[in-house]
């Protein structure tokens, strides 16, 4: 590709960048990056610059970059069919086999998916679906959502209200009614420090049961969660959570939604979060994982239990009121094919199991003794830092993120890119699943150097 000497200038004029500070960035004081290819693990920008993309993009490269397999299936159909749309029992080959290979790989009381483009629509979607299947029983009062402080869920007007991160709230006007949030599954921030994980769990469980009390469990529709909650700072969490959460839903009636967005398709060496918590959702969230981002596709996957009371529903009502013009987007679609066939024929959720386990326990290993290092923590091929003024106290930087922010941005000089998380001084790491042990530690090496070239 041609070097176009104003791309850098017009970035700045026209584009609208998001999460970003426009009026830094506008005026030329935010860093700029302009992204040219990319190979495996690493991508290349019009500076010339490798850099080993340790953030996988935003959690969403599983396949690694370059993937030729890819691109020759978006192309072979956009020859053949470039768009037709799903509505009314329409359909195309590409929409058809995905969903197939979807369900398949679901847990089996998984029945549907259906697709849009991105976390934030399926998640808008999954509300919906919640809120018409509470109708169809005939609970019009069952409608309120609990999410969790620091979950992220999206950054539209519900999911951005779900979302439990103060960023995607303040001046928007958000949350919205129906919209509930209980304690995080964070240890390492607990209320108080002397708990231990199991007293910590019991807070989190007797919390979101005094919330239901609260408002009414006939009142609450569902519950929403990450089975690691990922841009709330990457935490796992705590040994028994899960377990001592989804018998308080069971016993409300309150639906599980599993944001599987990230956790999805194996980044923490399960092919999904859910199996590898033991849980058995209503509702999944899908999106990055799908198609590795080479195209843009999301998907609601739903029970039997729930398809049920749907299809009824149309029965009672006609025909289903809900839809995007680009749901199974044939090119999407493809995209999708061709990647869950690379995720199986490279044994990439293996590879996250094995290759994960190293670099969690590498970082561990390489910074937990630096005395502003509170935590380092991961899941499969997730992984996060974060920072704290003081250890013994346990006392975090005021204002937060200029540490993490500094760590990454000297990171990048020495060729590795992570992500400074929106809340807190957290580094946030989440490669592709394709990542080498070799690479995984280079990703090591060049924190601890930056960590020892800002935190002495």
């Amino acid at each position: 590709m041609l070097k176009n000497d104003m791309l850098e200038e017009w970035d700045r004029e026209a584009l609208f960048h998001p999460s970003t500070h426009l009026a830094q960035f506008e005026r030329g004081e935010a860093p700029q990056r302009i992204v040219t290819g990319g190979e495996g693990a690493f991508i290349e920008d019009r500076d010339g610059n490798r850099l080993l993309d340790a953030f996988a993009g935003l959690y969403c490269v599983n396949v690694g970059y370059g993937r030729t397999e890819i691109a020759e299936a978006i192309a072979e159909q956009a020859h053949a069919l470039a768009y037709y749309h799903s509505y009314v029992g329409q359909g195309h080959e590409a929409g058809i086999r995905l969903a197939k290979m979807v369900i398949d790989r679901a847990p089996e009381h998984m029945s549907k998916v259906y697709f849009g483009l991105g976390g934030s629509d399926a998640n808008e979607t999954n509300v919906k679906l919640v809120w018409y299947y509470n109708n169809v029983l005939g609970r019009p009062e069952k409608k309120k959502i609990i999410s969790r402080w620091r979950g992220y869920h999206g950054s539209g007007l519900v999911t951005g209200s779900l979302t439990g991160l103060h960023l995607f709230h303040k001046h928007f006007d958000l949350p919205l009614d129906r919209i509930l949030h209980t304690e995080p599954a964070y240890f390492f921030r607990r209320p108080d420090l002397d708990m231990t994980e199991a007293d910590f769990v019991a807070h989190c469980a007797a919390e979101l049961e005094a919330l239901i009390e609260q408002e009414g469990p006939e009142t609450i529709a569902a519950f929403i969660g990450e089975p690691v909650m990922g841009t709330g700072g990457i935490v796992p969490p705590p040994a028994g959570y899960w377990e001592a959460i989804t018998p308080i839903l069971e016993r409300h009636d309150i639906l599980l939604i599993a944001d599987e967005v990230v956790t999805g398709f194996g980044r923490l060496g399960s092919m999904w979060g859910s199996e590898h918590y033991g849980l058995k959702p209503d509702l999944m969230t899908v999106a990055k994982g799908l198609t590795s981002a080479y195209a843009p596709l999301s998907g609601s996957i739903v029970s039997e239990k729930m398809w049920k009371v749907l299809a009824e529903g149309t029965d009672e009502f006609g025909p289903f009121g809900h839809g995007w013009t680009y749901s199974a987007h044939p090119i999407g679609a493809a995209a999708g094919i061709a990647n869950l066939k690379l995720v199986d024929e490279l044994g990439l959720v293996e590879n996250a199991a094995k290759v994960g386990n190293h670099f969690v326990s590498a970082m561990q290993a390489a910074l937990i003794e630096h005395p502003n290092v509170g935590e380092v923590r991961g899941e499969g091929m997730l992984c996060a830092v974060e920072f704290v003024e003081d250890k013994g106290s346990r006392s975090f930087y005021d204002p937060a993120g200029k540490v993490a922010g500094a760590v990454v941005a000297e990171m990048a000089k020495q060729g590795v890119i992570a992500r400074a998380m929106p809340q807190g001084d957290i580094i946030g790491y989440a490669p592709p699943l394709c990542l080498t042990t070799e690479e995984a530690d280079q990703v090591v090496a060049a924190t601890a150097k930056a960590v020892r070239v800002v935190l002495g």
